[in-house]
């Protein structure tokens, strides 16, 4: 469906809707940079019997509209709690993968009343993303290139996607506008949040993959749960910076196991985040 949403207009997915604001919180998905709703796809298909599920194409990605100005993680960050309010969702959990974790991380620091937890997979950092500056300039320059865009999932991936989500990947990246695509290049991906981020209020579980090039382990743990009392860190195994697309079993699994903490709930062991490893498979 396509909604009006903080003066642009929105693709929004939805399933589940018989779950909302039932038993379960709702789940709200924020996708990767190049990337849309359709990431979520088989994820949602394995969650949508017991939850209400909110997947938007965040502006300027997917089939959302692309504004020629107002790109910011602030904006990105405005857009998903305007929906939020728009679809009355009372209770919810906020899951964000790479771009989409840095945009979750900043909702999260406004401490929204609804909010129950935070769950980042392979999240941006609050700080700015240590892109190597001519991995950066060969991305501006090729939006909309077929063969990158191949040869940027493939490294993302390791080469273990199904041919139809493969496809689908680099539909995704062909799709992306430019003005959203040199925003995140040039300046989204290093804004600092990392003053705002210690007021998030809320569990936060944060998952690395194992052999993830771009957000390593060690990134994740030193910039983001080290700044969030409340975050801890699991890392999936023979995973890499895709794990929505590479191993949505196991991501399902992690959200089915984490997603409902409440608020307040510190229970998480700081002392052993590092060496705790999430065995949930990597199916497919």
């Amino acid at each position: 469906m396509r909604l009006k949403i903080n003066g642009t207009v929105l693709n929004v997915f939805e399933a589940g809707v018989g779950n909302h604001n039932k038993t379960h919180p709702s789940l709200v998905f924020l996708h990767y940079f190049a990337g849309s709703s359709r990431a979520w796809t088989e994820v949602i298909e394995e969650l949508a019997k017991d939850y209400h599920c909110v997947a938007p194409d965040l502006r300027g990605f997917g089939a959302s509209d692309a504004l020629p100005e107002n790109y910011a993680v602030k904006d990105y960050a405005d857009d998903v709690a305007d929906l939020i309010r728009t679809l009355e969702i009372e209770n919810y959990v906020l899951i964000g993968h790479s771009m989409g974790g840095k945009i979750a991380l900043a909702l999260a620091a406004r401490n929204p009343k609804n909010l129950q937890s935070l769950i980042l997979l392979a999240p941006s950092p609050p700080t700015p993303e240590p892109i190597k500056e001519e991995t950066r300039a060969k991305l501006l320059s090729s939006h909309g290139n077929a063969r990158v865009a191949n040869e940027t999932v493939c490294k993302a991936a390791g080469g273990k996607l199904s041919g139809e989500v493969f496809e689908r990947a680099i539909n995704d990246n062909l799709r992306s506008s430019k003005a959203a695509w040199k925003w995140w290049l040039e300046s989204g991906s290093r804004e600092d949040l990392s003053a705002e981020i210690e007021k998030i209020n809320v569990p936060v579980l944060v998952a690395a993959g194992e052999n993830d090039e771009a957000m390593t382990p060690e990134l994740l743990e030193r910039e983001v749960v080290r700044r969030i009392e409340s975050a801890r860190l699991v890392i999936m195994p023979e995973v890499k910076h895709l794990p929505p697309l590479e191993a949505p079993a196991a991501v399902a699994k992690l959200i089915r196991k984490h997603g409902e903490t409440r608020a307040g709930d510190n229970s998480f062991d700081k002392g052993k985040q590092a060496e705790n490893k999430f065995h949930g498979g990597t199916g497919k």
